[in-house]
Formats: C-alpha cells, structure tokens, sequence
C-alpha cells in the first residue's frame, strides 16, 4: 500500500513539472486532493488496513498531502510573480495625466441650522422630542383648539391621506382622519399625554402645508419650544426668546418687541418682531437699524390645550413658541428665495454649505 502511495506522488511530481498557468494547477490540486482525489482516497483506507499499519500508513498520507498542498502553494506564487513580471514589461501608469480630484461634501445649511439651534436649547436644559410626520386630526388640530371650522383644516391647507377612516377618536365623534402634520406642535401633544410637568422640552422636524412660493415651500422644518410648570409666565417667555436670538444671531444685544396677536393654542399670544437694517440691497443686518422684522409667534399655553392633555391649568401654566427653520437659515445667512433649500442645485450648496 505504501508502494501506490509512493506512485501516487510521483505521478503528481511529474503533473507540476509542466504547469504554464494557474488554471492547469488547480485541475491538478482537484485531480490530488479533491472531494475524490488520488490522495483524498489513499486517506479513506487507512480504516481498512490492520491496525499494525494504520499509524506508518496515515503518518505517511498526511506527509505526503502537506507535501503537495505546500508544492502547489509555491507553484501558485511563482506563477503570480511571472504573470505581474510580464504585465510590468508590458503595462506601465502615464504620469502625464492629472489626478483624479474628489470634491469634499459640505452640510446643508438647514442641517447646519438644525445642529446648532439643538446646542442652543441643550445649553439652556432643555429636552429635544421627536415625533411621526404623519398624524391625526385629534394631535394636529383639536388638541390645540383650533376648531373644526378652521380654515387649516381644510383640503386647499393641509394634506391629508387618502383611506383615512372615520368614527370616535380621542374625543366624542372626532373624525379619524389621518394627515401629514402641519406643525410641530404635535409632538409636544403626545408629550405631554404621557408625561406630567414641569416640561421643558423642544422640537425640530418637517411639516407640511399646500403652499408654494419665494417664502414657502409644501415641506419645510419648524422648531417649537414648550415650558410647562407652576410658574412661568410672560417675563420667562421674553427672557428664553432673547437668550435663543442673541446665540442664535451671535449678538450681545437683540432688540425685540412683543405685538398682540391670535392663536388657538396660546392665550394671550404675541407676534415678536426684531430690529433689523435693511438699508443695502439684498442683504438684512439683524440686531441694529430703525426697521422692525417679524420673527416668530408665542404666548402663554392656553388652558384648553392643558385641560386636552389632562394637565391641571389651575395649577400649572407655561409659554411656547414656535418659528420655521429655513426663515432663521434665510436671516442667518441672507438666502432669499426659500425654495433654493430643496432644488438641490451644487453650485448653491457649494456657496452655502458648511
């Protein structure tokens, strides 16, 4: 038996001696050491043989396969370094042409603005809330008082999905009409269903409404803060606003004044507007000149909404604010046309990018 084994291997010694190419010595490595090959085999009859020969015969089939696993091994690198030896001959790089060049992405100004209104609030300890773009009509409008016959809650101002079904929801014959939300007042809704004051919290996120023009766009992101406690009021208010104006602009001093205006949600409820200069075309200074600018909306949280979510108003109250993300982009960084933010053109995002 030792004998075949021997003849085996020679017979595989003299395969390797003419091997020209890869493909040959891995017929030959199948042929040898396969599932069904020469040596693979010789191996299965070592459980055949008398014991008294099993260990000199198995020592010597594992010798043997070693053997030829290491030959083909060194015949495979030498055959590689022949073949790169001859592509080096033939081929060679022409250090004439230029570099490929990879140009560095930068950060959409609406993330940019995103990250640095979130270090803002995080600053003054407040808690980001996220919550789902598609809602109902219940966490969208009547939760917030606004009442069915609201003209946002009809078809030409909000987007609403189709198949929706109707019947009782969170309040007695609501309809359960499903809707892209259009603020993101709606997360703090879900909020507070489920936490109880104090609440010091803030949101960022898309929202939706049928518009379209040079100052509005279908899908745009809004930033909406909430204070819920025993004691906030009006002063807190106007001290949070200012903190978040001066490091959000980067002033020492923002000049803001408070005009009296309507929302459902907040009683009484204020437009803020600051001092701006708008004395060069095409540009607005924040902070200085003799024009006044509107910035955002906020008031004091009206009961109703409190009383909606099953917070006592007798006992707690608190103030919220609320202000599209693109419209501080635009007074930030001078952008003009609110839709440039979403026509994904490179040469504008290259200019505004960070």
């Amino acid at each position: 038996m030792l004998d075949n084994l021997d003849s085996v291997y020679q017979e595989f010694k003299d395969l390797v001696k003419t091997v020209a190419d890869g493909k040959r010595l891995d017929e030959i490595r199948v042929k040898f050491l396969g599932k069904n090959g020469l040596i693979t085999n010789e191996a299965k009859k070592i459980a055949t043989i008398p014991i008294e020969s099993k260990r000199e015969f198995g020592a010597r089939v594992n010798q043997i396969k070693n053997d030829i696993q290491k030959n083909i091994q060194e015949i495979k690198e030498n055959l590689e370094d022949t073949l790169l030896n001859e592509r080096l001959k033939t081929e060679s790089i022409d250090i004439t042409l230029p570099g490929r060049s990879y140009q560095r992405g930068k950060l959409h100004p609406i993330s940019h603005t995103i990250n640095l209104i979130k270090n803002i609030f995080y600053s003054m300890g407040f808690e980001h809330i996220d919550g789902p773009d598609i809602e109902n009509e219940w966490n969208n409008f009547t939760a917030l008082n606004i009442p069915k016959n609201h003209p946002a809650r009809q078809m030409h101002d909000t987007f609403y999905v189709e198949n929706s079904s109707k019947g009782n929801y969170e309040a007695e014959n609501e309809e359960k009409l499903n809707l892209l939300r259009t603020h993101t007042s709606t997360v703090q809704i879900r909020h507070m269903l489920k936490n109880k004051p104090p609440l010091k919290i803030f949101s960022t996120g898309k929202v939706y409404r049928s518009d379209h023009d040079a100052t509005h766009t279908p899908m745009f992101h809004q930033l909406e803060c909430l204070v819920v406690d025993e004691k906030s009021n009006i002063l807190d208010l106007r001290g949070c606003l200012e903190i978040f104006l001066k490091l959000f602009f980067n002033l020492e001093q923002i000049p803001m004044r408070f005009r009296t205006s309507y929302f459902p949600f907040t009683e009484p409820s204020f437009e803020v507007d600051i001092k701006c200069d708008r004395s060069k075309k095409g540009a607005i200074k924040i902070g200085v000149g003799d024009d006044w600018l509107e910035i955002l909306g906020c008031g004091m949280v009206n009961k109703k909404v409190l009383e909606n979510v099953n917070i006592d108003a007798e006992k707690y109250q608190g103030f919220a604010f609320g202000v599209g993300i693109e419209r501080l982009a635009m007074l930030k960084y001078n952008i003009s046309d609110l839709r440039c933010f979403f026509e994904g053109d490179l040469r504008w995002l290259n200019h505004y990018g960070f």
